[in-house]
């Protein structure tokens, strides 16, 4: 078996080969489809290949992979912080990939199916037009500022009577100022029409898929971070627990321990996708004011470490409970059926379902719920917070088990199975 270590350029790929306990350079091939495959081609079947996991590394794959053993994309990262070399050139970089390769020592991306990277690519684009409109939406802001206007008497300035009351203020700015206004509104017009389109795209996305709309079941969940989730997990089963999934969405907290000290937590590490990770904190938000135990759990971590702590567990909780919910294929477990199909309900609608404006029930029992429905959502929500706080409330009255002779009355004496204190009946 050879390892063939390959750079990946926009025009051109530096070619290297480990075998027989060497390294040698095997020059460039071009990056076009026809150069691609006749070097394919002449690769061994027993061969290996490695690239860096970039823009169109994936693409050059697809082509190499039906001629070779593997091909394996590599985290670029982890090959800049191996490479510990002060030169840097297209054949040692395709010379450290081979060697890397051969020894055992590369860095593996996994590589996600199709449906995967359409839902990336979604997620990519929309949060891009979105970050896109907010830049607008802050330039008008400016611009009033700069003229020393008013606040704005309404929470969205940008909404019916938000642009009613920028129109007034328009004639008092200056001809340039006025100018970058109405340049931003046509932006931000655009940019909206633009978010539109892709959220249809989404909304094909959400109800073809059972797992996106069980990841809905989440309060604060909407259909595209749920979306965006699932595309940045892929495969669930490549996540052994739960752990993995929070460290690879940044979740987790830095780490710093050595010799005889105490570890020292920090900040989360923020590694891995960011737009995924904007996203679940947002959901987290609406679920801290979301009856449940998630807004028990908010307000107990706020009351100790503060609101932006709190909000942050809460969303590696949220991710936490996703995990074990595509485990399982099962849906949350405190979800409000009247909620969620208010959210299936917004995509039909945008796909093009019949509007049904004064029925709140449709004989496919897909649109809203009664009154009294919704009443008893709201308390069973009520209920599984209070027994949230409870539990809370009794573990900290009795502190943490103990094992041996001297374990807290009503507790088990050692950890159970499944290494958590079993709480003996009275």
């Amino acid at each position: 078996m050879r390892a063939i270590g390959v750079d990946v350029h926009r025009d051109f790929c530096e070619v290297a080969i480990a075998e027989g306990g060497g390294v040698r350079s095997a020059g460039r091939v071009l990056t076009t489809p026809a150069a691609l495959e006749l070097f394919a081609r002449s690769l061994a079947p027993s061969d290996v290949v490695a690239m860096e996991a970039t823009a169109n590394a994936l693409a050059i794959a697809r082509i190499v992979e039906p001629h070779v053993a593997r091909v394996v994309l590599a985290n670029p990262k982890a090959v800049k912080g191996a490479t510990g070399l002060r030169a840097k050139t297209d054949k040692i970089d395709a010379r450290l990939l081979a060697r890397l390769l051969a020894v055992g020592f590369l860095a593996e991306v996994w590589t996600p199916d199709e449906p995967t990277r359409v839902r990336r690519r979604l997620i990519s684009r929309r949060c891009h037009l979105v970050r896109q409109r907010v830049r607008e939406k802050n330039q008008v802001h400016a611009a009033l500022q700069r003229q020393l206007h008013e606040r704005a008497p309404m929470t969205d300035v940008f909404g019916v009577k938000g642009r009613a009351w920028l129109k007034r203020q328009r004639t008092r700015l200056p001809l340039d100022e006025q100018h970058t206004v109405d340049a931003c509104l046509r932006q931000i017009d655009f940019l909206e029409r633009e978010i539109e389109l892709i959220d249809v795209e989404i909304a094909k996305q959400v109800l073809a898929s059972d797992d996106i709309r069980r990841l809905m079941t989440l309060p604060g969940v909407s259909g595209v971070t749920a979306t965006a989730l699932l595309a940045a997990i892929g495969d669930v089963r490549r996540f052994p627990t739960a752990d993995h999934l929070v460290g690879y969405l940044g979740l987790s907290p830095r780490v710093h321990q050595s010799g005889n000290e105490p570890a020292k937590h920090g900040r989360i590490s923020k590694q891995g996708p960011g737009p995924v990770r904007g996203l679940l904190v947002e959901a987290a938000w609406h679920a801290a004011r979301t009856t449940g135990p998630l807004r028990a759990f908010h307000q107990r971590l706020a009351a100790k470490r503060g609101t932006n702590i709190a909000t942050v567990a809460v969303a590696r909780k949220l991710v936490v409970i996703a995990w074990n919910m595509l485990r399982r294929g099962e849906d949350y477990a405190f979800a409000r059926p009247s909620l969620q199909r208010e959210k299936l309900r917004r995509f039909e609608l945008m796909l093009g379902a019949q509007r049904q404006q004064g029925k709140r029930l449709s004989t496919a029992g897909r649109t809203f719920a009664t009154i009294d429905q919704r009443r008893l959502e709201r308390q069973l929500a009520a209920q599984s917070e209070t027994a949230y706080q409870r539990l809370v409330s009794d573990w900290q009255a009795t502190g943490p088990p103990k094992a041996g002779a001297g374990a807290t009355p009503g507790r088990a004496s050692q950890r159970s199975s499944t290494d958590k204190a079993a709480r003996q009946a009275p």
